[in-house]
């Protein structure tokens, strides 16, 4: 098989001052969904400007504080990204956010340009952020949903985490969400950023394929750090090796103004979630409460 290429960014291949990775709509090559990851060292400061996007702020390791509009959120932060969930905040469009570090640490910027501007910055508590255990057997994953039609409101930007246990199977059944299709589909574009455990030797797989009509082709190895953008086809499985948990942050965004998020399976595979009906959830989950 042959990896297109052009959808796998390698940790370390597309960096740009304090981010890395930086994905923007322009350097994808679509139209709303983009991502940084930030490295702040102990006492930096950083600014951000948000021209035409709206952003979360997402520690992933450590804690921060986020100045914008007036307002000043102190967000608490994680050890890392199996710990626990964690407390963010959203920065909306046309604003200007600093953002500083006593400790140092990371920060997921996911984003999604949007024309729109009427959402007030606010902060987000680790509390309210639901936590569900999605499958069973070996296709048990944790989803921590910070920023998703429900949970909380954001003009069209979409985020989630997904943390799978060694050897354990998730985004599967495969599917995909790029088309408008009222009721049954939303037109979507997808990155998926990717954390696992074991430090260097830490490796999964991921999925993505299309049809005749819209071809894409990628099975990647995958390790920390690394990053695949999903511009349309069926995306799944994401594969954690044994030995190795998996974490990847999804950022979805699309132009659908009602910022639905609605999928629909591979008709080859979609049986299988009628299996997990007799089958248990993997009692590794969730992640921080037994481990």
């Amino acid at each position: 098989m042959t990896t297109d290429s052009a959808y796998v960014i390698p940790g370390g291949t597309a960096g740009e001052g304090p981010y890395d990775p930086v994905v923007t709509p322009e350097s994808a090559g679509w139209g709303y969904s983009g991502l940084r990851i930030l490295t702040l060292e102990p006492g930096a400061v950083h600014t951000l400007s948000t021209g035409d996007s709206e952003f979360l702020v997402l520690p992933l390791t450590g804690g921060c504080t986020v100045a914008v509009d007036g307002q000043v959120f102190e967000l608490t932060g994680r050890t890392g990204v199996f710990s626990s969930a964690t407390d963010f905040a959203y920065v909306p469009r046309a604003s200007r956010a600093v953002i500083s570090s006593a400790s140092g640490g990371r920060f997921a910027l996911p984003s999604a340009r949007t024309e729109r501007g009427g959402l007030p910055a606010r902060y987000g508590r680790k509390e309210d952020v639901p936590v569900e255990l999605r499958g069973a057997g070996a296709c048990s994953r944790q989803v921590n949903n910070y920023c998703l039609p429900g949970t909380f409101d954001a003009e069209q930007l979409l985020v989630c985490e997904v943390l799978t246990p060694a050897g354990n199977w998730s985004s599967y059944p495969p599917h995909k969400h790029d088309e408008a299709r009222p009721g049954q589909e939303s037109e979507l574009e997808e990155i998926y950023w990717f954390e696992v455990s074991g430090g260097a030797n830490g490796f999964g797989y991921q999925r993505v394929y299309g049809t005749a009509e819209r071809p894409i082709d990628v099975l990647a190895e995958v390790r920390s750090g690394d990053t695949v953008l999903i511009p349309h086809g069926w995306h799944g499985p994401s594969i954690a090796a044994p030995g190795y948990d998996l974490y990847y942050l999804n950022v979805m965004a699309g132009p659908g103004q009602d910022r639905a998020w609605l999928i629909c399976d591979d008709p080859a595979h979609g049986w299988v979630r009628s299996t997990w009906d007799t089958q248990d959830v993997d009692d590794r989950l969730p992640f921080g409460a037994n481990r």
